[in-house]
C-alpha cells in the first residue's frame, strides 16, 4: 500500500535492493562492507614442517611464488589474490547444503603473507563475504544434513553463551570454509612449486 502511494505520488517505482545487495554477483562493496560473513583463517608454517611436508618446498620459495602471483592477480582484476578459493567453497557448499550459486560473492578476498626473521612462514585468508547458513533450505536434505552433523554444525543459527559447544554454528561452518581455503591454497602452491602439480592430475585425475 505504501509502495503504490509512493508510486502514485512521485511517478517511480523501485524494488527493494534494486541488485546493490549484488547477491550471486561479486561486488567490492560486499568486500568493504560485508555480505553474509567475515572470516580469517591463519597458520605460522614451520620450516621444517613445510620442507618435510611440501614436498622439499622452502618458505622462501613459497614467498616469491607469493609476490608473482599477487601481481599478477592485480594485473588480471582476479576478485581473489590467492591459488583458488572456490575449489574448496564448492564442494563445502554442496556438502553442506547451501546455495551453490552464493560462491560467485563467497569465493572473493585476500591472501597475505610474510616471511618471518626466524625464517618460518605466516599465511592468512580472509573471505570478506561468505554466505553459508546451518538452518533451512538444502541443509535439510539428508546427507547435507548428516554432513553438517560431522562437522559439528548441525542446528540453528542462534548464538547463545552456554559452554555446550553450540553458540552460532554458522560461524563454526564459516571457519572451516576459510580454513579449507587456506589449506587448499598451501596444498595447491606447493604442489606447483614442487613439480606435482600436472602429474598429480595425471595420475589421481578422471581422464583414466
Amino acid at each position: 500500500k505504501n509502495i503504490n502511494t509512493m508510486n502514485k505520488i512521485n511517478n517511480f517505482k523501485y524494488m527493494l535492493s534494486g541488485s546493490i545487495d549484488t547477491d550471486k554477483k561479486h561486488s567490492f562493496m560486499n568486500m568493504i562492507n560485508t555480505r553474509g560473513r567475515k572470516v580469517i583463517a591463519e597458520v605460522i608454517l614451520k620450516r621444517d614442517v613445510l620442507k618435510r611436508l611440501g614436498g622439499g618446498i622452502t618458505p622462501e620459495q613459497i614467498f616469491e611464488y607469493r609476490q608473482i602471483g599477487n601481481a599478477g592477480a592485480m594485473l588480471s582484476g582476479s576478485v581473489y589474490n590467492g591459488a583458488h578459493a572456490a575449489n574448496g567453497l564448492t564442494a563445502l557448499f554442496i556438502a553442506t547444503g547451501q546455495d551453490v550459486a552464493n560462491v560467485a560473492e563467497s569465493h572473493a578476498g585476500i591472501t597475505y603473507t610474510q616471511l618471518l626473521p626466524n625464517g618460518d612462514y605466516y599465511w592468512s585468508v580472509t573471505l570478506p563475504s561468505l554466505i553459508v547458513a546451518t538452518h533451512g533450505g538444502g541443509t535439510n536434505l539428508p546427507t547435507q544434513k548428516e554432513c553438517l552433523k560431522i562437522l559439528q554444525c548441525d542446528g540453528g543459527d542462534v548464538t547463545n553463551d552456554d559452554d555446550d559447544g553450540k553458540g552460532n554454528q554458522a560461524n563454526k561452518l564459516a571457519e572451516i570454509c576459510a580454513a579449507t581455503v587456506l589449506a587448499g591454497d598451501i596444498s595447491l602452491t606447493c604442489a606447483v612449486l614442487a613439480g606435482d602439480w600436472v602429474s598429480s592430475h595425471d595420475q589421481y585425475g578422471r581422464n583414466k
